[in-house]
């Protein structure tokens, strides 16, 4: 019933809104690159000598409503591109579209110019949201090419717990408590098990979204954050491409048209097709011997990883398009204790309506994506797990004067497989199959210096069959133009855990199961849960400060409490015993960013303080992530005639990563086979692990790590472009502790100094 009244809702306000009266008439429009046909994302547009303004999305849009009738000249601006000025005739209840093209440009642009950074921050909320442009990604210092990988662990409130199957945490979330998106699409883990890669192409970027905290209600099923990455849609004017080659990997990117558009009013279809291929499993053992994998043992670093993406767009001359894509990643290491291997490939369609009569966007995307893992162990203790997702979304985004409102549909089902097979020798195995269902409903206005953003999410969850109602708000006050105060929250679910210990900083296998649909333990109050879904609830504050015209620094406050988190009996010693176990939480911290830029120069740095803990119905402890405090310094130089030099340097400093001490050890004898029969006497027992009760009681040693690049480009002619790039990650190189091997007491450190040589041939 709930269901029907919400859905009932969504579509009267579709209706609604498709019908919307307007007193005045609309201009709207999309603003593309002339070189490449791709989306001018956070452009600048205003009607010169009136309060419209704003600016572009992801596609390119801008819309203004209830424009008075008459002339008005409209005005584009975009750093490094030329400026456009167009003398346009606004009609009363008439909508006048815009197919518009910007040329670049190395002139500085004039003071209609402002950033698209400062321009979002005076008129969006924003809060805990970071966007990274492909400029930014690729001016961090990288081994090998750069990645979002290398870049996520510089964002603040972003901990990672190391350079090899390290895992990305962020305010306190742990990794299944990320919703990682690809073009709408959720991606299971997608982090290759050498730390310093992920299946992401930094080629394809077109915009990378972090949202670490009270994000609205157009994402959900997830509690802690999300990171929404879109890609290009391949360039619709030329043939053009990139290779590129280092003792890491080679990979190869291609694009162009399969129909060019001959003006901005035509449509155009082009593709853009990329793959990476590793080899650090052969090139390891003469260039880098001295690097231990984990594991040790080895005489190189195991690691090999396939990943192919490919993407065709079709564009209608009025900005409506459709995009077809799809995806295969693999992952394998050969440890000297097991083998690891995951793969994930998947297809979708995602479309943009622009209506000719409504001031709406529409936008849809059906996506179908399977995932498996499987790690074979030398004692034994085999392991799998399989996800298959299907998704299909339907959003409406509308446009008024000074209120713009969004909404949604969405429909999700979900198959795990998954077998895990403990010390003990106890097996957990589950199947389960569910769907989950649901819309949101989102509103911004502006009111004089407040922008107030209040949303609401309404989530279905078939196996447990729960409705989740989920409020959002969020909120900016302009005090002044170079001051803003800010403020984000809301409440959160989630049905999707993780086989991961969070007792061990090195976890090689990553499973992932459905919640139960058995009867929870609330270890608080000793009786039953009243839900069996994961909770939480994000409170945001904070301020934006532009101290000059190139200096910005933002500080956010946050605390999330984790109301109920699931997670697998991984000491489950009976089959009677249950197989799951519930815990809760809170993370509080403190985030601090400084940013500058100008000119050629580029300074980016961050402080978090942050404490994890949780209570599993004895004890208060801190999570293995949780690291209290963490630094990174990155900068950028560009020098020379046509910037052809540049020169990057990242530094980052963590504080002490929480362990559970060894206490003793045992022999545990295995009565399964034999029960009372067994010869305790003759038996051979394995080596167990006798933990202290004080969980994450110590404290491993601070990690710190430099890392530098230098980058020449030689310009060939117009169209070809060779760029050299000498790097070093760990250049002074720090013995970085990963963790101790509990029965041998053997050290396991992160990778040592790595030297990289680059090289890439743009086309």
């Amino acid at each position: 019933m709930k269901l029907s009244r919400l859905g009932g809702m969504l579509l009267f306000l579709f209706f609604a809104s498709a019908a919307f009266a307007q007193k005045g008439g609309i201009i709207r429009g999309n603003i593309f690159d002339s070189t490449t046909g791709e989306p001018i994302i956070y452009g600048t547009v205003v009607l010169e000598g009136t309060d419209f303004g704003m600016n572009t999305n992801l596609e390119g849009f801008f819309s203004f409503t209830d424009v008075p009738a008459g002339t008005y000249n409209l005005i584009i601006t975009y750093v490094g591109f030329e400026n456009y000025t167009e003398e346009i005739t606004i009609e009363n209840n008439k909508i006048l579209y815009r197919n518009l093209e910007l040329s670049p440009s190395s002139v500085q642009l004039n003071t209609f110019n402002i950033s698209g950074r400062k321009s979002k921050a005076r008129t969006e909320v924003t809060v805990s949201q970071l966007s990274v442009s492909a400029s930014e990604l690729k001016a961090l210092p990288a081994a090998g090419d750069p990645d979002i990988a290398q870049y996520l662990p510089v964002l603040p409130g972003v901990i990672s717990t190391g350079d090899q199957g390290g895992q990305i945490y962020i305010r306190g979330g742990a990794p299944i408590q990320n919703l990682m998106l690809l073009d709408g699409v959720p991606i299971i883990n997608p982090f290759h098990s050498i730390g310093f890669f992920s299946v992401f192409e930094t080629e394809t970027i077109k915009s990378v979204d972090v949202l670490t905290g009270g994000f609205g209600a157009k994402y959900g099923g997830r509690l802690s954050a999300v990171v929404d990455i879109n890609t290009r849609d391949g360039n619709s004017k030329d043939f053009s491409g990139k290779l590129s080659t280092n003792p890491f990997m080679t990979k190869a990117l291609f694009e162009g048209p399969l129909k060019k558009a001959e003006n901005p009013q035509d449509g155009s279809m082009s593709f853009m097709l990329t793959g990476k291929s590793s080899y650090i499993d052969q090139t390891s053992r003469s260039l880098y011997p001295y690097a231990v994998a984990v594991g040790g043992g080895a005489d190189n670093l195991p690691y090999s990883f396939t990943d192919l993406y490919g993407k065709l767009t079709l564009k209608s001359g009025n900005g409506s398009k459709l995009n077809l894509f799809g995806f295969d990643y693999n992952d394998r290491v050969n440890y000297e204790i097991a083998d690891l291997n995951w793969k994930l490939n998947g297809f979708g369609a995602k479309g943009l309506i622009i209506p000719s009569n409504s001031n709406l966007i529409i936008s849809s995307n059906i996506a179908f994506s399977n995932y498996d893992i499987d790690l074979i162990e030398d004692e034994g203790f085999d392991r799998t797990s399989g996800i298959q997702q299907a998704t299909v979304n339907f959003d409406f985004s509308y446009y008024g004067l000074n209120t713009d409102f969004s909404y949604g549909l969405f429909f999700n089902t979900l198959r795990t497989d998954f077998k895990f097979r403990n010390f003990r020798g106890i097996t957990i195995n589950q199947v389960s199959n569910a769907a989950e269902m649901g819309g949101y409903f989102s509103t911004k206005s502006t009111i004089g210096k407040l922008i107030i953003e209040p949303s609401v999410r309404g989530h279905f969850y078939q196996a447990q069959s729960a409705f989740s109602v989920e409020p959002r708000l969020g909120a900016k006050f302009n005090a002044t133009d170079n001051l803003r105060f800010k403020m984000a929250g809301g409440i959160y679910s989630q049905n999707l855990l993780s086989s991961v210990n969070e007792e061990e900083v090195v976890n090689i296998f990553v499973g992932f199961l459905l919640g139960p649909e058995e009867e929870i333990l609330d270890v608080e109050t000793g009786n039953f849960a009243e839900s069996r879904l994961q909770r939480s609830t994000h409170l945001v504050l904070g301020a934006e400060y532009d101290l000059t015209n190139n200096l910005e620094l933002n500080v956010e406050v946050y605390n999330k409490q984790f109301g109920q988190l699931i997670s697998l009996n991984r000491n489950k010693t009976e089959a009677t015993d249950p197989d799951f176990v519930a815990e809760n939480g809170d993370a509080r911290g403190l985030d601090v960013s400084l940013r500058y830029e100008k000119d050629q120069f580029y300074l980016w740095s961050t402080y978090s303080l942050g404490k994890v803990t949780r209570f599993d119905g004895e004890q208060v402890f801190p999570t293995i992530f949780d690291r209290r405090h963490n630094v990174n310094v990155l900068f950028s130089y560009k020098m020379g005639e046509n910037n052809k030099w540049e020169t990057g340097v990242r530094w980052n400093y963590g504080s002490e990563l929480p362990f559970t001490q060894t206490q003793g050890f045992y022999g545990n004898i295995n009565f399964l086979d034999e029960g009372l029969n067994t010869n305790v006497g003759l038996s051979n027992p394995e080596l167990a692990t006798l933990y202290s009760t004080v969980r994450n009681g110590g404290r491993l040693s601070p990690y710190h790590r430099l890392d530098v690049s230098v980058k020449r480009f030689f310009k060939i002619n117009n169209r070809n472009t060779i760029e050299a790039q000498l790097s070093v990650t760990n250049a002074y190189n720090r013995p970085n502790v990963f963790f101790i091997d509990r029965k041998t007491s053997e050290r396991i450190d992160q990778l040592p100094i790595l030297p990289n040589f680059t090289l890439s041939w743009s086309f």
